[in-house]
């Protein structure tokens, strides 16, 4: 839902570029030295990231802990709802049982924690921004130099984490699975086969197969919410610009029609995110279990 964005035309206010240049600004450990510096941390996404893991994880075993027997109430139900569901794809795609009974878990853990990452953008786009903003102003900083965005997955590195971390997990049952010696002869032999003149190519393309994949895994999450985070903020604008012009009559009505709007519509895009990287997480975990 957009927010009661107070931009105003004035020599005061932000423009729409700064509002908007703002919002996207991480709240990080220290500044930038270059174009990339692994030194800096996203702060803000890290503590929400974890904030949102430790409360899902909280459900989740509250719902196990008053589990019943009988009749289950509506938090239950939806809770059995969802882990059937995910049961049934990891059922569908891996069929190591053994395996199923850490990956199927494991999948429960990432769509969960992706839909709550997701869901934050669904929150107004200036509400947790200004709390943090009067927290660091009475801190004695300038208010004005306080950053804080609150979707995880609107951060590239959150995204390109979690996909490497999808990546590490199907290197381990690779392992596991093939045995060493097994996976790094099917690194060298397939796809064209065990000639060793095709052993650089082979390598080569595996190489780039797990790049891609990894790399889509996490850039299609992240595209995504990015993209519906600069949505409500355009939204947020109108009300901006309503604020600042006596001939905007309409863009508050505009701006809650648009907002209610795009909010329904982003409920389906949050959970359907949540569920496809899941779903590739599984696909490629039950990847790493045939052999070539």
């Amino acid at each position: 839902m957009s927010s009661e964005a107070t931009l105003a035309t004035t020599a005061q206010g932000p423009t729409a570029g700064e509002y908007i240049g703002h919002h996207l600004t991480h709240w990080q450990n220290k500044p930038m030295s270059g174009v990339i510096d692994f030194s800096v941390y996203n702060l803000d996404s890290i503590f929400w990231a974890l904030l949102l893991g430790i409360t899902g994880s909280f459900f989740m075993w509250w719902a196990a802990r008053s589990a019943t027997a009988g009749a289950p109430g509506r938090f239950q139900a939806a809770v059995e709802i969802l882990v059937e569901m995910v049961d049934t794809q990891a059922r569908g795609i891996i069929k190591n049982t053994h395996s199923r009974k850490l990956v199927a878990p494991l999948a429960l853990s990432v769509f969960v924690w992706i839909f709550l990452m997701n869901a934050m953008d669904l929150l107004p786009v200036d509400l947790l921004p200004r709390i943090w903003a009067a927290i660091y102003g009475a801190a004695g900083h300038d208010p004005h130099h306080a950053y804080m965005r609150v979707v995880p997955t609107a951060d590239l590195s959150t995204t390109l984490g979690l996909s490497t971390s999808v990546l590490l997990v199907c290197i381990a049952y690779n392992i596991k699975i093939k045995g060493a010696g097994g996976w790094l002869h099917e690194l060298f032999t397939a796809p064209f086969g065990s000639h060793p003149v095709l052993w650089p190519v082979n390598f080569l393309m595996q190489m780039i197969e797990f790049a891609a994949k990894t790399v889509s895994h996490g850039m299609r999450l992240f595209g995504n919410m990015y993209a519906g985070e600069l949505v409500f903020m355009l939204i947020a604008l109108m009300g901006g610009a309503a604020a600042a012009s006596l001939s905007g009559v309409l863009l508050p009505v505009g701006q809650i029609l648009t907002g209610a709007v795009w909010a329904i519509f982003h409920i389906l895009i949050i959970t359907l995110q949540a569920f496809i990287f899941m779903m590739l997480a599984l696909v490629y975990v039950g990847q790493a279990h045939d052999h070539h």
